[in-house]
């Protein structure tokens, strides 16, 4: 099998016109050069060199892995600065996964601000429910994720950065005797009917249950969909009440109030799921900062 590095050494001397000539450049004795030269002979089992007075020529072998060498030089030098670049984070793959409320709020903007930064970086993006998003980034296929999370975070190779809090807002019909009031206690919904609006069981609604269990009542859910102004359809109907948390409000519905609540005020804790093996990556690192901004002005 030929060497790449004596092809190299073959081209050096062929530019320069002598053996001498190219030891001089490349830093090596004349001997050792000539040395090189021998064993790439060998490995070609051809000449490659003529003497002509005190240089060198190639011959039709040589000229051949001469070229060779030229064109291999330069795929060496385009891996290594494409390496360079993938190690410095300005090329590659960030995987993103977010839920449906806070697309809106805080992915845009970071995802602006990584591709103005890092153009070179190929962008993944795709909507999932925190729960499932999880177990993609532990696994290794997502690098972030947007998720909604409470109680001890025990994955030892993911981290758990908090962005904000949401708090939950009651959305009751205009004609409801609540909707006289400024803010409500949560107690005040206890007899209510409520719609839920999460479409399945998950940490959203895990707030809501352990806010009202802290207020001392369990939520009467009598139907759910599965979006937030769909609920607000329903409420408007006069079918019941629900809470929505602020960055799920979106545009009020015309036939629906909104109050805010307290003791307790339920809340969802909105964090970045980050993997531990992608968090010091540049791109990773501007993602980050940037939904910190957006988070601060959403809040």
């Amino acid at each position: 099998m030929l060497d790449v590095r004596r092809m190299q050494i073959l081209r050096a001397v062929i530019t320069s016109g002598s053996i001498t000539a190219a030891a001089r450049n490349l830093g090596y004795t004349p001997s050792a050069i000539s040395q090189q030269l021998a064993t790439l002979e060998r490995e070609a089992g051809i000449e490659l060199l003529e003497r002509v007075g005190r240089g060198v020529r190639p011959t039709a072998a040589g000229a051949l892995l001469s070229e060779h060498a030229g064109v291999l030089s330069g795929q060496l030098s385009k891996a290594e600065s494409e390496l360079a670049d993938l190690k410095m984070g300005r090329t590659g793959r960030l995987a993103v996964r977010y839920f449906a409320t806070a697309g809106p709020a805080l992915v845009p903007p970071a995802v602006a601000a990584v591709r103005r930064e890092f153009p070179g970086v190929q962008l993944d993006l795709k909507l999932r429910e925190p729960l499932e998003s999880i177990p993609e980034v532990s696994s290794g296929e997502a690098d972030v994720s947007i998720v909604v999370w409470r109680g001890e975070w025990r994955i030892k190779t993911v981290e758990l950065i908090h962005l904000l809090d949401d708090p939950y807002r009651a959305a009751l019909p205009r004609t409801h005797p609540l909707a006289r009031k400024r803010i409500l206690d949560l107690t005040d919904l206890r007899d209510e009917p409520w719609v839920g609006n999460e479409g399945t069981p998950g940490p959203c609604r895990d707030v809501l249950v352990a806010a009202c269990a802290s207020a001392g009542f369990t939520p009467n859910f009598v139907m759910d969909c599965a979006d937030y102004q769909t609920a607000q359809g329903f409420v408007a109907a006069g079918l019941g009440i629900s809470l929505v948390p602020v960055l799920g409000l979106g545009t009020p519905h015309p036939g629906v109030v909104i109050k805010r609540i307290r003791r307790p005020e339920p809340v969802r804790a909105i964090h970045a799921a980050v993997a531990t093996r992608a968090m010091n990556r540049p791109a990773v690192q501007q993602l980050l900062t940037t939904l910190r901004g957006a988070s601060a002005a959403a809040a």
